[in-house]
């Protein structure tokens, strides 16, 4: 590894990374065959600067200013058989947001793959926008690799089209601070059973069995998260198992397991907490960069754990940057030459290689990690022993995560009852599809 490996949560200032699924991300030039599509994109001007030459197609990243782009690109290039000219994503997440919007509402035909996020997936997806995928990249035996439940939840339109190919996985992980663990002489969290007993007895002295990342725009995936491991299902409100992960969380409140004033903390303010002590648990994107920097990452400190089986099955989830296939392109065949790559097994460990991006194909990832990476066996065991989830995203991404976060807090801090929660959480289903 060329570098240590950062997952998707690099840039906690933008409404992308309030939703944890950001991936690196990248404006300037890397070679001659590199251009900007929004100069200097903070100030919203545009010029394009198209290297000399003719391009099989054109490639919008946001990977361009990553140190090993120009060998990753010469790598795509050189297994393909394709010149790619590339266009640098804008730094900014709004106005990268707001470019891709234009040129695929558009039907902008200078750009031909890109890769958008999830909340982008989810308001692209059924827009007629982007190129189905199922016959000619994502076919039967490449897309059984994948996680099955992301795949459906994030990539899939409504008539049943893929139209990205994931570009890594990443996941919410379940971690736990084993000296603490040690301290209480609780050797796993299995069950909700033992999830329990691990909050009662950490609890206490300023010191809390569980942490979350509770600010109105973040907490979105702690509620889903919950919501999925006692078998409910975030967009429907009706179901039982939801009201029940709610009362949960307010009664881990309640018996002081866990803290209202992370109401305003998001995971750059838990984080350092988590070094310190005062939580035992919490879910968290990333493979713990800043554990590692504190010097509390490791087997006997802080670690990923196995998530609790709350219900019938264990639930977890996972996001991703996906490449996608403009509609509008008149540079089909090359763009899926390109994609087709990207899905293989060599284009995953080149991507690996230069970008650290866990793959998401786990049967490329049993291959090209090495054992001694320690996410490997954790990460193996959420995509074989979980149902792996794509967070539950609708077109109205932002508006819809914030009004949940506003309404959670609100029952958190008793200012409206469990069933009132759930009914405005339904009313707001209904209206942000």
């Amino acid at each position: 590894m060329k570098k240590k490996f950062v997952s998707m949560l690099l840039a906690t200032t933008t409404a992308c990374t309030m939703l944890a699924g950001c991936g690196n991300d990248g404006q300037g030039a890397v070679s001659g065959s590199t251009q900007s599509l929004d100069g200097q994109a903070e100030s919203g001007a545009e010029e394009s600067q198209k290297g000399d030459g003719e391009y099989d197609l054109t490639l919008y990243t946001i990977n361009s200013t990553d140190a090993d782009f120009p060998d990753w690109l010469a790598n795509v290039e050189g297994a393909t058989g394709l010149k790619i000219n590339v266009v640098a994503a804008p730094t900014d997440s709004d106005t990268r947001q707001q470019k891709i919007t234009t040129i695929l509402s558009t039907g902008d035909s200078s750009i031909d793959i890109l890769e958008i996020n999830d909340e982008m997936s989810a308001s692209f997806k059924n827009a007629g926008w982007l190129e189905g995928l199922n016959d000619t990249v994502m076919t039967e035996d490449i897309r059984g690799e994948f996680p099955q439940g992301y795949v459906a939840d994030m990539i899939t339109d409504k008539d049943g089209q893929i139209i990205g190919v994931p570009g890594y996985s990443g996941y919410l992980a379940f971690w736990v601070n084993q000296e603490i663990m040690d301290e209480v002489g609780i050797a796993s969290l299995d069950t909700k059973e033992d999830f329990l007993a691990y909050m009662e007895a950490v609890s206490g002295d300023g010191r809390y069995g569980y942490g979350g990342s509770w600010e109105k725009t973040y907490v979105f995936n702690e509620i889903a998260q919950f919501v999925n491991m006692f078998g409910g299902d975030y967009l429907d409100w009706t179901n039982p198992a939801n009201k029940e992960a709610m009362e949960f969380l307010h009664e881990m409140l309640e018996k002081g397991y866990t803290p209202i004033d992370q109401i305003a903390d998001k995971y750059e303010q838990m984080n350092p907490k988590f070094n310190d002590g005062k939580y035992g648990s919490l879910f968290m994107w990333g493979l713990g960069t800043d554990y590692d920097k504190a010097g509390m990452l490791g087997a006997d400190k802080i670690h990923m754990a196995m998530v609790p089986q709350f219900s019938d099955q264990k639930y977890i989830f996972t996001d991703s940057w996906s490449y996608v296939l403009n509609t509008a392109s008149q540079n089909k065949d090359a763009a899926i030459k390109f994609l087709q790559y990207m899905a293989s097994e060599e284009g995953m460990k080149a991507s690996y290689e230069a970008f650290d991006r866990y793959p998401a194909r786990k049967d490329v990832a049993e291959k090209v990690v090495p054992d001694t990476d320690p996410s490997k066996e954790i990460y193996s065991r959420y995509a074989n022993e979980c149902v792996v989830k794509g967070r539950p995203m609708l077109p109205q991404t932002m508006e819809f995560i914030s009004a949940m976060g506003t309404i959670f807090q609100s029952y958190m801090k008793d200012e409206i009852t469990v069933d009132e929660f759930c009914a405005k959480a339904q009313e707001y289903v209904e209206t942000y599809q």
